[in-house]
C-alpha cells in the first residue's frame, strides 16, 4: 500500500472516530428517541460486509444528487461533505433536516468502492433526513440519482448499530472491489440529558443501474 493509499484510510479512520461526535452533538436536542435496528437486521454472526449473490458492475463516478428510500420515505437532495480542521466529517446544515450529505474526497454511489453517505437524525424542531434509518430492513431499495442522470440502485444487507466507542472503522470504512454504499446517522442508547450514544449504519451493494 502507498502513502497516498495509507493517507486515504487514515482520513477514513478519523472520520468513524468523529462522524459520531457531530452527529451525537446535534441530535443531543432530540425529545425522542429514533427507531433503531433489530439484531434481526444484523449481519449473521461471523459475517460482515460483502456483495450479494446479485450485484451489478459498478459505474464511472459521477456526484450524487438525491437520495430516494421508499422503505422508510426519504427522498432528499444531496450535498458534498469534507473534512473539518481536526480532520471529522463536516454535517449536513442543519438548518435543511431534508438534506443528506456524502464525503465527496472519497467514492461517489455507484462507482468501485465504499461511498459513504450521513444524514442528522434530527434536530431540535424534529425528524430530520435519516431520523427512520433504524427500521430499514434488509433487502430495503436504496435509490441514488447521479449527475450524470444514472440512477445506482442499492440492496441493503444489513443495519447494525455501535456504540461510539466501539465503533468498527474498517468494518464500515474500508474500501471494496464492488459498488458498496454505508449510510450512517447517531443510534444507540439515548438519553434527554446526553442524546445518542452511538451510530446506526446501513450496510448495501449496488444491484441495478437504471
Amino acid at each position: 500500500m502507498d502513502r497516498t493509499a495509507l493517507r486515504s484510510r487514515a482520513w477514513l479512520v478519523g472520520i468513524a472516530a468523529l462522524c459520531g461526535v457531530w452527529l451525537v452533538h446535534n441530535g443531543a436536542a432530540v425529545r425522542t428517541a429514533a427507531p433503531q435496528p433489530t439484531t434481526a437486521e444484523a449481519f449473521a454472526a461471523g459475517s460482515g460486509p460483502r456483495p450479494g449473490t446479485r450485484h451489478a458492475q459498478p459505474l464511472r463516478p459521477s456526484a450524487p444528487v438525491r437520495i430516494r428510500i421508499p422503505g422508510i420515505g426519504v427522498d432528499a437532495p444531496m450535498t458534498g461533505l469534507g473534512l473539518g480542521p481536526g480532520g471529522s466529517l463536516d454535517a449536513p446544515p442543519s438548518g435543511d433536516p431534508n438534506l443528506a450529505g456524502w464525503y465527496e474526497d472519497g467514492t461517489p454511489p455507484g462507482a468501485e468502492g465504499t461511498a459513504i453517505v450521513a444524514g442528522h437524525v434530527d434536530n431540535a424542531e424534529g425528524p430530520s433526513v435519516f431520523y427512520a434509518l433504524g427500521s430499514l430492513k434488509k433487502g430495503s431499495t436504496v435509490e441514488i440519482g447521479r449527475k450524470d442522470g444514472r440512477t445506482a440502485v442499492f440492496s441493503v444487507d444489513a443495519v447494525e448499530v455501535y456504540d461510539k466507542d466501539d465503533f468498527p472503522d474498517e468494518r464500515v470504512y474500508d474500501p471494496t472491489p464492488h459498488a458498496s454504499l454505508r449510510l450512517i446517522t447517531c443510534g444507540g442508547g439515548f438519553t434527554r440529558e446526553t442524546g445518542y450514544q452511538g451510530n446506526v449504519v446501513a450496510y448495501a451493494h449496488l444491484t441495478e443501474v437504471r
